[in-house]
């Protein structure tokens, strides 16, 4: 399963496989996307070390995660999506995301890059 056959997938499952999953980050960052990948973030760019500088952390934060995705489309390199990602904080709380990502995609179906909006909504 790559982006490119499955988007919506890799959006239920990455996060799942990355912040709280046994797997070593790094192989799971490794599986969806290219070594060189980059991800902008709010204006902000995370190269692959950044990423898994992010992920350890949140590891350790994040009790239960839930997506749902509202949209998601691929077009040949390209893929476009619009999804909330849901987080059960093991101190107690939700934080609610909506995300707004498009990205290129590399010749194996890996997400080479990708740039995201994101906002903050109300947790139910």
């Amino acid at each position: 399963m790559t982006p490119r056959t499955d988007l919506t997938g890799y959006l239920t499952r990455y996060p799942h496989e990355a912040g709280l999953g046994d797997e070593d980050p790094a192989t799971v960052l490794d599986r969806y996307h290219t070594p060189d990948f980059e991800l902008v973030n709010d204006g902000v760019l995370l190269d692959r070390q950044r990423l898994l500088d992010h992920v350890r952390p949140a590891r350790k934060r994040a009790a239960g995660l839930r997506v749902e995705v509202e949209q998601a489309l691929v077009d040949g390199d390209h893929v476009a999506a619009r999804y909330r990602l849901v987080a059960e904080m093991r101190k107690g709380g939700t934080v609610t995301s909506e995300i707004y990502m498009f990205g290129e995609l590399a010749a194996d179906g890996r997400l080479r890059r990708a740039v995201q909006a994101t906002r903050a909504i109300p947790s139910e």
